[in-house]
């Protein structure tokens, strides 16, 4: 019996088998199973058209036996086995697949697929064994045969006994290293977290002697057995009739992939059979995961080809305003390279991730049109993330996520839709009226709310930071723009507003006086056509409002961003007659109220004062004159 050698190109690539294709060792059995999964489905296609084999599914299974003495690991499948030709072929020659070959042969399309189609992963298993022994004995072959490898070096094939069909894997672990410890391989728990992880949907019985532990009889003592037992769950839920499933099935589904310790608010069971076939179960969690809004959260469904598991994070599948969701994507149709870790065609996973989008719209206006409280429980969560998808990409996704946003009413007093909104505006309200502040209680005192609250229109309160940049984006629902209360123009054509026209220019002088005298702090000062009760208050022309302006200079790289500001007041109010009165006869006087009018002004729209002990002093020289 010579050693044969690898042919050059199948050298090289075992070497980069060992070292690089795969990004986790682990992955070996998961490849390992996933062949002998083959090769038992090899069995069930012959018996389709051999009238002479029965295939009963209760016969056929995977075992994994592991030694601690001799340090191997066993592999063992029931499946079609293969001759001493085919170890020469499949084994003998790297990327030459024995499953892609069985499946052209019989010309396999629909129903169970053949998982191994790149011929490579049996070589995962040198990742982790210094030799690796095949003996297999082929359907309807009465000699059975042994292939052997120590990895590069070559291989050898000799004639064996083996009783029954099928094929047995043994793997001479590596010795520990500093970086690695091999011996994790032979470790009970250790193999059926492996299996779990990967392998738990194979549709056979993956099977191992597990140790249990039982009291004695008439004894306090405990006793350790050995007994054979399933690892693998087989059928997954998602290939399961809907009809047959219920609410706790799914929960419990959740809880086993530990995709959250909390209970999901509501679940998606897909299945398409189209240009690609996939089934998917995703889930709307009920909490915001602690690390949500931190780079460290990592969105993604788990990706699995066949009910092998490729990935555990696959972010192509879900876009980023939905990165909340939970749950898995299972295609036989995927397009992937020869570790099964890298998808080779994006356009596969976009037309995926384009329903999954579809669906997940369409269940979260299902929840909020059905169950009220738990859609905003839902949104107290992740609202701020569907603000942030209207606000990305320049819009791109605003007409998406429109209708799924919510925003305290003024006049409702509880948390309202822009449809809701819109279908009980009056007939002569020209816009979307909304304010800004950092609560709902700091927003019910603002001034510049007076005008629109006294024409009885609701107001949108937006208490987020991402809040009005999503709007400037939306910039309009069903053709009714959005309009801040602190506007230069609100659209309100009132007698008020001629009358402050009116009250600006005969006031002009005064007026300038004022603006020199804030030094380039205010664009204007003005007659304000929006307040009623109170005095002052701050409004801003430009692009940028004085909400925004707040959040863009609390971020890191602080860019001193300023939003052109008008001071108003209020022509009604005593105050403007006090002005009137100083400008005439007693301009120090003037520039005291000036300042104390414009920092309360900005007191009021949470801005910082900028000498606030000058404040306090001009504060205390109007009370000493007022004696």
């Amino acid at each position: 019996m010579g050693k044969k050698e690898f042919k050059a190109e199948s050298k090289r690539l075992l070497e980069l088998m060992i070292n690089s294709i795969y990004s986790q060792r682990e992955v070996f059995l998961r490849e390992l199973i996933s062949n002998a999964s083959d090769a038992i489905d090899k069995i069930y296609y012959k018996a389709l058209t051999d009238e002479n084999l029965t295939f009963n599914q209760s016969d056929y299974y995977i075992k994994l036996e592991a030694d601690k003495e001799s340090r191997t690991l066993k592999i063992v499948d029931t499946g079609i086995g293969m001759t001493e030709e085919e170890l020469e072929t499949n084994l003998g020659t790297i990327a030459k697949s024995g499953s892609l070959a069985f499946k052209t042969e019989n010309e396999i399309k629909d129903g169970h697929d053949i998982i191994g189609q790149f011929g490579v992963g049996f070589y995962a298993a040198f990742m982790v064994a210094d030799n690796v022994t095949v003996i297999s004995k082929a359907l309807g072959s009465d000699q059975a045969y042994k292939w052997e490898s120590t990895g590069t070096e070559g291989y050898t094939i000799e004639p064996t006994e083996k009783e029954k069909v099928g094929t047995e894997i043994i793997l001479k672990l590596k010795e520990n290293t500093e970086d690695e410890n091999y011996d994790e391989y032979l470790e009970e728990y250790r193999l059926k977290q492996i299996i779990k992880k990967y392998s738990d949907f194979i549709r056979y019985p993956i099977k191992m002697d597990v140790t249990k532990s039982k009291k004695e009889d008439d004894s306090d003592e405990y006793v350790e057995y050995t007994e054979e037992e399933t690892i693998n769950s087989m059928v997954p839920i998602w290939k399961k009739n809907k009809s047959e499933l219920k609410d706790e099935d799914y929960e419990n589904f959740y809880r086993e992939k530990h995709y959250g310790f909390d209970k999901p608010l509501k679940h998606i069971h897909i299945s398409v059979d189209g240009t690609i076939r996939y089934n998917s179960i995703l889930f709307i969690p009920e909490n915001r995961p602690f690390d949500y809004y931190s780079q460290e959260y990592e969105k993604g469904l788990e990706l699995y080809s066949n009910g092998v598991l490729i990935m555990e994070k696959c972010a192509d599948l879900i876009p980023d305003h939905f990165s909340f969701v939970k749950g898995l994507v299972d295609s036989e149709d995927l397009s992937l390279n020869i570790s099964r870790e890298m998808l080779q065609h994006d356009r596969q996973l976009k037309l995926i991730e384009k329903n999954l989008n579809k669906k997940i719209k369409q269940q979260l206006i299902s929840l909020q049109r059905d169950d009220r409280e738990k859609y905003e429980k839902f949104f107290d969560a992740f609202g701020r993330q569907l603000k942030f998808g209207v606000y990305n990409e320049f819009g791109a996704n605003k007409d998406t996520l429109k209708d799924l946003l919510l925003f305290y009413s003024s006049k409702e007093k509880k948390l309202v839709t822009l449809k809701e909104y819109v279908s009980r505006m009056p007939e002569e309200q020209k816009y979307i009226y909304y304010a800004t502040g950092e609560s709902i209680e700091r927003i019910d005192k603002l001034p510049q709310t007076e005008l629109v609250a006294d024409k009885g229109y609701e107001i949108l309160y937006f208490t987020e930071e991402i809040d009005e940049f999503a709007i400037r984006v939306l910039m309009s629902y069903e053709e009714k723009e959005f309009k801040s209360v602190s506007s230069n123009d609100l659209g309100i054509d009132s007698e008020e507003e001629k009358a402050s026209e009116e009250e600006t220019a005969q006031n002009k002088d005064l007026f300038d006086y004022m603006k020199d005298k804030l030094a380039g702090k205010v664009k204007e000062v003005r007659v304000s056509k929006r307040l009623r009760s109170h005095p002052v208050c701050l409004t801003a022309d430009g692009e940028i409002s004085i909400e925004m302006e707040k959040v863009i200079n609390a971020m890191p790289d602080n860019q001193n961003i300023k939003a052109e500001k008008v001071l108003e007041i209020n022509p009604n109010h005593e105050v403007f007659q006090t002005l009137k009165e100083a400008f005439d006869n007693d301009k120090e006087k003037l520039d005291l109220y000036t300042n104390i009018l414009f920092n309360q002004a900005l007191l009021i729209e949470g801005l910082p004062v900028e000498d606030p002990v000058e404040l306090a002093n001009n504060m205390c020289k109007v009370m000493v004159s007022s004696k």
